[in-house]
């Protein structure tokens, strides 16, 4: 496979790493962004110990100008990207009667409006290139809704029609476009919720487990090769059969 220049947007998190990992070990250079040096510098070191090495580019997704510098920040250390995953993503949970309007504006920034501020600067590029792979990381709960979660959950349901009108537009380019709806995962921030909580929701998954994140990265892989030329305007779900809507 050819290796290519790999942005993954939050990718210190643990969807993010699991997806980071994957694609440095697929052979691409892979980079990412923060917003905490300290942090982003020690989880670079700690996988630059098990052998992946993984380029760092300050940026707050959720800005437009952030952005932009960031992908110029990649593109001047590793080359032009030709692989984006967009993973970043925050939650700010409440019942919508209780929800503040910053609340929402929050989470459609990081989660959805950075879709644009990201993808924007590196899509001429693949369209001269002739290849590109974009990848949204959305959420089962983009599909079904969920109670508190009128924010995330319009996020990520946008975050899928920005993918199929992107795919149409750039399909005879070389770049396809699609969505990885990704359910209940093991990450760090829900193996932190109780486990009794945990065990109601595994309760509800006919796997009967949460998602692993070297599962969804799979998915990521999977996207990218020219074998997948093909696939566009898709959304996978991986939710263990939580939820199997069309």
């Amino acid at each position: 496979m050819t290796s290519r220049v790999a942005l993954v947007t939050g990718g210190t998190g643990g969807i993010g790493t699991a997806i980071v990992r994957k694609l440095a070990a697929m052979g691409h250079k892979v980079a990412t962004n923060y917003r905490d040096k300290a942090k982003a510098t020690a989880w670079q070191e700690a996988l630059k110990r098990d052998g992946v090495d993984v380029a760092l580019a300050a940026g707050d997704v959720s800005d437009p100008a952030g952005a932009e510098a960031m992908v110029k920040e990649v593109v001047d250390q590793l080359g032009p990207v030709d692989i984006l995953v967009n993973n970043a993503g925050i939650t700010r949970d409440t019942t919508f009667h209780k929800m503040t309007a910053m609340q929402w504006q929050e989470v459609i920034n990081t989660n959805l409006n950075s879709c644009f501020n990201v993808t924007r600067p590196v899509i001429d590029g693949m369209r001269d290139r002739k290849w590109g792979r974009i990848i949204q990381i959305s959420s089962i709960n983009g599909q079904k809704g969920q109670y508190g979660q009128a924010n995330y959950a319009a996020s990520k349901a946008g975050m899928h029609g920005f993918t199929i009108s992107l795919a149409q537009e750039n399909a005879k380019f070389g770049i396809t476009v699609n969505t990885i709806s990704p359910g209940y995962v093991a990450t760090e921030m829900v193996m932190a919720v109780p486990e009794e909580v945990r065990a109601k929701i595994a309760a509800q998954i006919p796997v009967g487990r949460l998602g692993k994140p070297e599962e969804i990265a799979y998915a990521v892989g999977f996207f990218i090769p020219d074998d997948a030329a093909w696939i566009t305007g898709a959304n996978m779900s991986i939710n263990g059969g939580h939820y199997m809507g069309w």
